[in-house]
């Protein structure tokens, strides 16, 4: 079972993908679209052209793992919009709320942490 921990990079696709893509099809998608390597171990995530499904895609080392969730009802609240980049990047966090068909946005959350910088 894979964990999305808060030292996982997550890469959200702006545009929707073609659902009917597997594994091979969402990696040449990180590759060629994203301009990311899949084997890279981040959190590639994807949503469907209706809003009613994503697609979760990562590699852990020996192989590739495809989370799909689809909505009983309804769809996908949040979505980045800002089409000027193919991606956005998101803390651990707001992937979760997002799977919970959440806004990350609006959720009140702790600041992420920082290190503390030595004063000189």
């Amino acid at each position: 079972m894979i964990q999305i921990t808060p030292q996982m990079r997550v890469v959200v696709a702006v545009a929707p993908a073609d659902f009917r893509k597997g594994i091979d099809g969402l990696a040449r998608l990180c590759k060629d679209t994203l301009k990311h390597d899949p084997f890279s171990g981040w959190v590639f995530v994807f949503r469907n052209r209706r809003g009613t499904a994503i697609k979760v895609l990562v590699y852990d080392g020996q192989g590739f793992w495809l989370f799909h969730k689809r909505l009983s009802s309804g769809k996908f609240r949040w979505w980045p919009s800002d089409t000027s980049e193919p991606s956005k990047t998101l803390s651990s966090h707001q992937l979760h709320v997002i799977l919970a068909a959440g806004n990350p946005v609006r959720a009140q959350t702790a600041e992420a942490w920082r290190p503390v910088r030595p004063v000189a």
